[in-house]
């Protein structure tokens, strides 16, 4: 059934538009509330389980990365609305499902109706809508149970299925750290569109074995140029910080914990070793390496980014690093940076030539200052074409030409960033020191 919004939670999303009204006026006040109310309204369906499936808005599945991001906002508002922590739990508790069904899969159906992306895939289990590996799908749901648990307090979360899944989620990373010698993954969709199949007859392009783990898709369900692909593997080493706290401070189980450990110590040294790389005189991230030589020079719009690497994997990057990889990524130099009439962003191969998404926007606001952050909240509103929506993206000179009429994950990084701007930075994002990590901290 639907998930009805109950008064509680009502009162605490127009609560926080009024703090956003306060801060950046009206308009801006407006949208965060109609996107709040919206999300929760038209993408949840309760199931029988007690867990909460969640749609993108225009198409009928779950992601296992946009039922994330979608729930961002909420995530902040939870500790002080039971109700609200109830939803989010929910989520995660699908999320856990998702994982242990199967870890290799991105996003799935309500119940097993066989609906698929493409019926031809190789992948026929009737429950999963598309089995496009992404590193990314997993991480982000262990990440955000984890600052769920941090923030309200509840471990319930981490029951037996939550511990089984933490475990799947390091073998499966570590299994793919040889994807050529070990992994039985393939993925072949014959449509005519290179990013839509992985070379080899589903195997991927060749990688050597470097210490990251393989990546059959980028974020933005595109396959992969080379296998590895930098943000995706900074945020798992972040996400085997979560698990392995949870596996000491929950489960009280120190082989899961070392686990983690040193899975992510050989992530985080080989994207020093192989994903670092000179541009113009500095020292960068990649965007996607092979180990041998091959390496991809930009940024995407979808997250993790090099952009969002400070929202995604804040306790394992080097600060120089990613103040560099920032200038890069807001540079012309990065081929997917397009400047037009109405607006200069950062796009996508994911979608047309002089598109810019405002997922990027909101994440360059919610990584930079205070001042730009206002910028890209004015700039957003005046390029949503009248809907009062976010869109997956728009064209840098006529925002009336736009693609997905609802999108829910656009629409909550402008809440996230609106949200930010007047209430401060987003509770514990950064496990911090005690979690027990040995990397530099993003300032």
């Amino acid at each position: 059934m639907s998930f009805s919004v109950k008064p509680r939670i009502v009162d605490a999303l127009r609560s926080a538009a009024d703090r956003v009204r306060a801060e950046l006026g009206e308009r801006a006040a407006s949208v965060v509330e109609q996107a709040l109310l919206r999300t929760l309204a038209d993408t949840i369906t309760l199931a029988d389980d007690g867990t909460a499936f969640v749609i993108t808005g225009d198409i009928p599945a779950m992601w296992l990365r946009d039922s994330t991001t979608q729930m961002f906002p909420y995530l902040r508002l939870a500790a002080d609305c039971e109700p609200l922590a109830d939803l989010l739990a929910a989520v995660v508790r699908r999320q856990l499902r998702m994982i242990a069904h199967d870890p290799y899969a991105n996003s799935a159906n309500l119940s097993a109706s066989g609906a698929h992306h493409d019926s031809d895939d190789l992948c026929t289990d009737p429950l999963i809508w598309e089995q496009k590996y992404e590193v990314d799908s997993l991480a982000f749901p262990i990440i955000f149970a984890h600052r769920l648990l941090r923030i309200t307090g509840r471990d319930d979360l981490f029951d037996d299925l939550g511990h089984e899944v933490l475990r799947t989620v390091v073998d499966q990373w570590e299994l793919e750290t040889d994807h050529e010698k070990n992994s039985g993954y393939r993925f072949v969709r014959d449509i005519g569109i290179p990013t839509e199949t992985l070379a080899r007859d589903g195997l991927g392009t060749p990688v050597a074995v470097t210490g990251m783990t393989w990546s059959g898709f980028r974020p933005s369900d595109d396959a992969c140029t080379f296998g590895y692909n930098v943000p995706a593997n900074l945020q798992a080493a972040q996400a085997l910080l979560a698990i392995a706290d949870a596996a000491r401070t929950v489960y009280d189980d120190t082989q899961l914990a070392e686990d983690a450990d040193a899975l992510r110590a050989r992530i985080l040294d080989g994207v020093a070793r192989y994903g670092v790389v000179d541009h113009e005189g500095a020292k960068i991230y990649a965007y996607e390496v092979d180990g041998l030589g091959g390496r991809l020079l930009m940024d995407d719009a979808n997250m993790p980014s090099l952009l969002s690497l400070p929202l995604d994997a804040p306790d394992v990057l080097e600060p120089q690093l990613t103040e560099a990889t920032r200038r890069f990524c807001l540079g012309m130099a990065n081929p997917y940076r397009y400047s037009g009439s109405a607006a200069t962003g950062i796009g996508s191969p994911h979608t047309p030539e002089q598109y810019v998404w405002p997922i990027a926007f909101a994440v360059e606001g919610l990584t930079g200052t205070s001042e730009r952050g206002r910028e890209i909240i004015e700039l957003l509103l005046a390029t949503d074409a009248g809907t009062d929506r976010m869109h997956e993206s728009f064209h840098v000179d006529d925002p009336q030409q736009y693609t997905r009429p609802w999108f829910s994950w656009a629409d909550a990084m402008f809440c996230e960033l609106a949200l930010h701007l007047a209430d401060g930075p987003a509770p514990t994002r950064s496990l911090g020191e005690g979690a027990g990590s040995s990397a530099q901290k993003e300032s």
